[in-house]
């Protein structure tokens, strides 16, 4: 097992919060899925997400809520580009998510910021 900075684990935690909420946002947003590819924030995705397990994995508890937390995103997503019944459903657990992982973002950017002037 290798040893993670504490810059290294806030840098992750920050950009799995930052492709979480632009999953989302493509969900809502049309011009948003066509400016940026879906495979390539796939791909960022599952990198943060698997970087994010191995370290993680000192600490099951924590790891299994990031994992949960993901698989939420996922799937509110998911509900939202199958539209209909299962979009309007899924919008106001989707703004509370995003507001979530919003304001982990913006607490943890702070945070790095704090780790990187030490």
């Amino acid at each position: 097992m290798s040893s993670h900075t504490h810059i290294e684990i806030t840098e992750t935690l920050v950009r799995l919060y930052v492709f979480l909420t632009q999953y989302l946002d493509r969900c809502l947003d049309e011009a948003a899925r066509k400016a940026y590819p879906d495979e390539e924030l796939q791909v960022h995705l599952s990198t943060a997400r698997a970087t994010m397990a191995d370290i993680l994995a000192v600490n099951p508890v924590v790891k299994s809520k990031v994992e949960k937390e993901c698989k939420d995103v996922l799937a509110l997503g998911a509900a939202i580009l199958k539209g209909g019944h299962d979009r309007a459903s899924a919008m106001e657990p989707m703004q509370a998510q995003r507001a979530i992982l919003r304001n982990k973002t913006i607490a943890l950017s702070d945070l790095l910021a704090v780790f990187r002037a030490l």
